[in-house]
């Protein structure tokens, strides 16, 4: 039985499955949404590798010592949760299945076609997790995981371990007692999906999230990776369209002092948002690194033009799942636009 699944064959109903993450961008590939290519590794595979390592019993024990007014105790417990995964083997067969999707999913791209049966070093993937209680009516995971950018063959499997294991970082550990949910199994899916690397990214939400205007879409653009707008970690471009007459309202150039590309691997360490090291043996190996802007960062990042195919796109998404949707995207150097998530605003009291 295949743990894995392309977004073709995922909708908006296998939330359970393929977590918030893969069933959105299932559901967008099937509405004919421009969503880079990938597949989900579905959560049984994480049920199954917990299973077999034997692991389950001491994830329930240390979850069981935290103490959530205690800092110290969430940290002790994150650090040993997200080791023990880290050091757990990964069943062959599912391992062996994760590469070869890998490998068909470079062979179905003109930009890394294969050789010899081996991907090109050139292609790259995000591995994103995607976990099943992610942006349901009970509570919103997104942002509390965590992705990473600019993989390749070699290093996909660490990364999804990574993956599994952000279910205990420190602020995952937080939100599970914050939602009362600490008492709950969550699992975990994770999205494998082809880079884009993109010239301009940023995020879109269909309402505005502080005027609660539902005709006003906001639109935030920013140079390089769409990460250092997530993690806010940049000051961004923002725009304001109206969806009825789909005009843009206002237009605030932010100012940009630094971006995120992908760099060749060789020195240094790659870092997560939240600190963590994410080289793969705890050695030298940068895919990600921020680079300093001057004038370049202090322009408009996307023309009128841009702005109103980006408009035009996230309406029919929001009409298309018939809610106020929170939107990422991204937009190559050949200035073709991409959808790499969306999900439902969770913080509209209107």
């Amino acid at each position: 039985m295949s743990h894995l699944k392309p977004f073709k064959e995922i909708s908006k109903n296998n939330v359970d499955i393929a977590g918030g993450k893969g069933a959105s961008l299932g559901e967008m590939t099937q509405a004919g949404i421009p969503v880079p290519p990938g597949f989900v590794i579905l959560a049984d595979a994480f049920d199954r590798f917990v299973e077999e390592a034997g692991i389950k019993q001491e994830i329930d024990a240390r979850i069981a010592e935290v103490s959530p007014g205690d800092v110290n105790s969430v940290d002790r417990v994150s650090n040993i949760l997200r080791d023990v995964i880290r050091d757990a083997v990964m069943p062959d067969d599912l391992a062996q299945e994760i590469l070869e999707a890998f490998d068909q999913l470079a062979g179905n791209t003109p930009l890394a076609p294969l050789k010899g049966g081996e991907s090109t070093p050139e292609f790259f993937v995000a591995v994103r997790s995607s976990a099943t209680a992610e942006d349901g009516a009970v509570a919103s995971w997104a942002g509390e995981l965590e992705t990473y950018l600019n993989t390749t063959l070699e290093h996909v499997l660490v990364r999804v371990k990574e993956c599994w294991s952000s279910l205990f970082t420190p602020r995952a550990i937080f939100y599970r007692f914050e939602k009362n949910m600490h008492d709950q199994y969550v699992s975990v899916a994770v999205v494998i999906q082809q880079m884009v690397q993109s010239e301009i990214s940023g995020v879109a939400f269909t309402v505005h999230p502080v005027t609660e205007d539902r005709d006003q879409m906001i639109i935030e653009a920013g140079l390089g990776l769409g990460e250092a707008i997530v993690s806010g970690q940049i000051t961004p471009d923002s725009y304001v369209v109206s969806k009825s007459e789909m005009i843009i309202l206002d237009i605030n150039v932010g100012h940009q002092n630094q971006k995120l590309i992908r760099t060749p691997v060789g020195t240094g360490r790659d870092l997560s948002p939240t600190g963590r090291d994410l080289s793969p043996s705890g050695g030298t190996h940068k895919q990600n690194e921020w680079i300093e802007l001057h004038e370049e960062g202090q322009k408009q990042k996307l023309t009128g033009k841009q702005i109103m195919q980006l408009a035009e796109m996230c309406k029919k998404i929001e009409a298309h799942y018939g809610f106020p949707c929170d939107i990422e995207w991204a937009m190559d150097s050949a200035g073709d636009l991409y959808i790499t998530q969306s999900r439902p605003i969770t913080t509209l009291k209107l």
